[in-house]
């Protein structure tokens, strides 16, 4: 069971600088308790140092469509991003990986990377002339199913999203610690922007008639991890971080 008050992390993508500025926020705002998203590793930043954070704060974490894809380079070379976090990360680090379960249900919290039925589908969002917007009740709700849940979960886009369903639960999409714009080719090119290199998460509570929810960007040294991903190559990612941006 979660307490009344904790924090939703998502998509941290081997960057520890944006996980670190989140985790001093979060306890500076005297949140105790956390749940991690997916989508922890694969990147040109620091898969393993990433790794051994997490692993040493043992939060309640699912698998998102990266972890999969990482733990598939075993067997044949997967994208740049992923290939890289394996072949920086050891057996021990994908083990915990590989232990990791594809969704969680703690008490009337559900917990999905993207929705209960695909981790590549986005829950809040729909792909309109290459850019992401959001999803209208009906679609979420039919991508959703049925589910008893007050509040569900997703991360995947990296889009911060908050929407309640009529007569359902609230859905929480928190955002990207780690990275705040990408493209791709995924269901047809997309691009997806945040507009602020900032980190995101948020921060749920339990109140009375339901949830009350903040959706925060956290300041931390985004030319770090910039400089990281040039310095590996990844160009693309570099401008990402910096900005916030996907041109």
């Amino acid at each position: 069971m979660l307490p009344d008050r904790f924090a939703v992390l998502s998509d941290i993508h081997g960057n520890p600088p944006a996980l670190q500025a989140v985790l001093a926020d979060l306890h500076g705002r005297g949140v105790r308790h956390a749940v991690n998203l997916g989508d922890i590793l694969s990147g040109p930043l620091w898969p393993a140092e990433t790794a051994d954070l997490l692993m040493g704060l043992n939060l309640p974490t699912i698998a998102g469509n990266h972890e999969r894809q990482l733990l598939a380079c075993q067997s044949k070379p997967g994208g740049p991003s992923d290939q890289y976090a394996f072949d920086q990360t050891s057996p021990l680090q994908r083990a915990w990986l590989a232990s990791l379960p594809g969704a969680l249900r703690l008490g009337d919290v559900q917990l999905t990377h993207g929705s209960p039925h695909s981790d590549l589908q986005y829950l809040l969002d729909d792909i309109v002339a290459a850019n992401l917007v959001p999803a209208n009740h009906e679609t979420v709700a039919q991508r959703l199913g049925q589910t008893s849940a007050t509040l569900v979960l997703c991360g995947h886009s990296h889009m911060p999203r908050l929407l309640q369903l009529p007569d359902g639960p609230l859905v929480l999409n928190p955002g990207s610690v780690g990275l705040p714009a990408y493209d791709d080719s995924d269901g047809g090119y997309h691009r997806v922007q945040t507009g602020a290199p900032h980190a995101s998460y948020a921060i749920a509570e339990r109140v009375a008639g339901g949830w009350q929810v903040q959706l925060l960007r956290i300041a931390y040294d985004w030319q770090q991890a910039a400089q990281r991903a040039a310095d590996n190559g990844r160009p693309d990612w570099a401008a990402w971080l910096q900005s916030g941006m996907a041109a």
